[in-house]
């Protein structure tokens, strides 16, 4: 694979993925003719967007580098896109002004943790880690290691929940009754990332192992699904203590762009006994 994402394909397969989704009566037309390919065809959408069906077409196939917020924005409604998906939308069509701290360039290396921030997640009563863009483990406390296994023992390749969660057994067997839900999540937000830094060649060699190496990824990667970091629940299958339902929140870190993911246990499940016994083994 190419060490960068090329913007102008992206841009191009994502439109054509969220026209794909879509059948006329779901947005008030009619149908007509015989369709060779399912959802909308372009000029249905370029009616619905209120332009023409050059310059939409123009626009899918990453040709209009001038387009306007408010037509995106019309694209978007048309195609009834999600925030997270209007937002990927705007970084792949107008990548140099989508977002101020996020233009087409490579991100940074990751570098060492604030003090503080280290302190936050020592502090946290269950498993917490710093996740990054490329999903790299930056930095965790000990019951995240318990629970998810030290990733200090990695490999730096390794160290990153994309590649744990389609390519190591131990990792997908942890996940395996939520496995489907981590996997949809962990590629939509390798998608949000990608938009926001198509010349990363990190994250586009991350990307190229994946594809290479997983069917799964693959087949979740050309979906085009895109989401970003949220709130949730995990029900996790641990070799030592068994099931534990967990429920996470999220803090976004925008200077970094990290997130911080906390773990607590699920109400009304053994997990908080199950968690208090790996914190004793684990001190």
């Amino acid at each position: 694979m190419d060490s960068t994402v090329e913007r102008r394909t992206e841009l191009s397969q994502f439109l054509r993925s969220r026209r794909a989704r879509l059948r006329p009566d779901d947005v008030g037309l009619v149908s007509y003719g015989t369709r060779r390919v399912p959802g909308l065809r372009r000029e249905e959408l370029a009616q619905l967007a209120g332009v023409s069906v050059e310059y939409y077409v123009r626009l899918e196939q990453g040709r209009n580098p001038h387009v306007s917020d408010v037509v995106l924005e019309s694209v978007g409604r048309a195609l009834r896109l999600d925030p997270a998906e209007q937002d990927h939308l705007r970084n792949l069509a107008r990548p140099d002004r989508a977002r101020p701290t996020a233009r087409s360039r490579a991100l940074p290396r990751t570098g060492a943790v604030r003090p503080g921030l280290r302190r936050l997640i020592d502090a946290q009563p269950g498993p917490a880690y710093l996740c990054g863009p490329r999903t790299e483990v930056v930095a965790w406390n000990a019951r995240a290691a318990a629970v998810f296994g030290d990733f200090a023992r990695l490999p730096d390749e390794q160290r990153n929940f994309a590649y744990l969660v389609f390519l190591d057994a131990a990792y997908r067997e942890l996940f395996a009754d939520s496995l489907r839900d981590k996997a949809e999540a962990t590629v939509g937000f390798l998608r949000v990332s990608v938009g926001r830094h198509p010349d990363d060649p990190s994250l586009a060699s991350l990307i190229g192992t994946l594809a290479m190496k997983s069917e799964e990824f693959g087949t979740l990667w050309a979906r085009q699904d895109v989401h970003d970091k949220g709130p949730g629940r995990y029900t996790l299958k641990h070799p030592v203590v068994g099931p534990l339902a967990l429920d996470f929140e999220i803090l976004h870190l925008p200077d970094a762009e990290q997130v911080l993911v906390g773990y607590l246990p699920a109400p009304g499940t053994p997990a908080e006994e199950n968690l208090a016994l790996l914190a004793s083994w684990t001190g």
